[in-house]
């Protein structure tokens, strides 16, 4: 009865928005190397779930993301919606793979369904070039080809936080995979815990209301997720995997199309895919999708941090962990909010937090950090090549977490916001705005700058 109850709860509200403007996704493929790149259009696709998005809000002011579209009106030649993102070839392209190889990758667009013949503009930049136009097409409305049909679900649609109308409100979603039909109530458990998770902590505690959340679960055959490392291979809806770029932490879904259809099952703007697992991992990008997985310790942790990472565009501000990417980006200034290669104190991004007494760079124990940071690193490379149990990984998280945090607290700046050298995955020239926070240890709060960059998102999305 209470199932039924639910389901009729999330059928009314997507009833309600049934007039509402269409929601169209131009689907593509994004093809290349380390040095060139091309795009192809795929399909057009009307969305079951209406736009969600706030039509006053139709213009990006916040732009984070390596890439930006824009949706101009043919006859006026006029803007009318933008939206910076990143994406999954971004990355891949500064791996060492994309020196050697060319690879595609399937990517969406979303945006409200234009009233006319509109151009879609995808642009780039670079650390040192501002957006430059790379690729664009066309869409009409009145396009025969457009795909109108009505995709089959078969699963749970949960609405976990209702606010009010969409368009006012940031439409966030959790999605399950890995998750078996057995596993149902399990994932309805998992996903509300996450919820919670998300508004224990601030800024998202004190902006609950400006938020909506759904739950939706396509049934799976199989319980987990693939994880090539070691062995284990697994047909889920989305497709997730750790091990992406040879990262064991790093998951993500390469079936873009299966997840865009899927997430279409309700009104969403952001969406973090949910993984039935204990092994530690997830994944993040900028207006993409965000994963974690479920049940290991770690998890709430994971789940916010990625979220950080897809939501606001915010930068990792680690830099002893070893990841693909080996693009160096010299001494560039990063686009990302929360990280920057200025010194000088006027220059820096986050120099109205700064006091005058905190001097720039700002001293920490980097030394003591580094040498330790070897050692850990060394210990965890271990533990996944001998296939350890999940247990030793999490108890040696807690013990390097400790350690942590007993150095940070000899620091006389530990709760300033300065010029902390070490982030953007480089140990020199690059530096974050704070000694600890949610994007460069495990601790659950953001510093004072990325709560910022966070609340400007949330802005963005929702009524005045």
């Amino acid at each position: 009865m209470l199932k039924q109850l639910f389901l009729g709860l999330a059928l009314a509200i997507i009833s309600q928005l049934a007039q509402s403007q269409d929601t169209l996704r131009l689907d593509y493929f994004h093809t290349g190397n380390a040095s060139q790149e091309m795009f192809s259009l795929d399909q057009l696709v009307i969305e079951p779930s209406p736009w969600p998005g706030n039509p006053a809000k139709a213009i990006d002011t916040v732009p984070r993301g390596k890439y930006l579209f824009e949706i101009i009106d043919d006859k006026s030649n006029q803007i009318i919606y933008s939206r910076s993102f990143s994406s999954i070839y971004g990355e891949w392209e500064v791996t060492g793979e994309a020196k050697n190889l060319n690879r595609t990758f399937h990517e969406s667009l979303r945006f409200p369904m234009p009233a006319k013949k509109a151009k879609v503009v995808i642009k780039k930049r670079s650390y040192d070039k501002p957006f430059a136009t790379i690729w664009q097409t066309q869409v009409d409305p009145a396009d025969i080809y457009i795909n109108r049909s009505q995709p089959e679900f078969h699963g749970l649609r949960i609405p976990l936080l209702h606010n009010g109308d969409p368009a006012d409100k940031v439409d966030f979603l959790i999605i399950g995979d890995g998750y078996s039909i057995n596993d149902r109530e399990k994932f309805r458990l998992d996903s509300r815990r996450m919820m919670k998770t998300l508004f224990s902590t601030s800024p998202f505690k004190n902006r609950m209301d400006d938020f909506n959340v759904w739950a939706v679960l396509p049934d799976s055959a199989s319980t987990g997720i693939s994880r090539p490392s070691t062995g284990i291979h697994k047909d889920t809806p989305l497709s997730s995997t750790f091990d992406v770029f040879g990262s064991e932490r790093y998951v993500l879904t390469m079936d873009n199309k299966a997840f865009r259809t899927l997430a279409s099952q309700v009104p969403y703007e952001f969406a973090e895919i949910l993984v039935n697992s204990e092994t530690y991992g997830g994944g993040g990008i900028y207006g993409q999708y965000g994963t974690s997985s479920s049940d290991n310790d770690w998890s709430h942790h994971v789940f916010i941090h990625e979220f950080g990472h897809h939501f606001a565009g915010l930068a990792d501000e680690y830099y002893s962990s070893p990841v693909a990417y080996t693009e160096q980006q010299g001494l560039a200034e990063p686009y990302e909010p929360n990280v920057t290669a200025q010194t000088e104190r006027s220059k820096i991004k986050w120099r109205k937090h700064l006091q005058k007494d905190t001097p720039v760079p700002t001293s920490w124990e980097k030394e003591k950090y580094d040498q330790h940071a070897k050692i850990y690193q060394t210990q965890r490379s271990k533990i996944r090549a001998d296939n350890r149990p999940e247990s030793e990984m999490n108890k040696l998280f807690q013990d390097n977490h400790n350690f942590e945090q007993q150095l940070f607290k000899r620091n006389k700046y530990n709760q300033s916001i300065g010029l902390f050298e070490g982030a953007n995955y480089e140990s020199q020239g690059y530096y974050r705005s704070a000694q600890s926070c949610m994007m460069f240890t495990r601790i659950d709060e953001f510093c004072t700058v990325c709560s910022g960059a966070i609340e400007d998102i949330i802005d963005l999305y929702t009524k005045d």
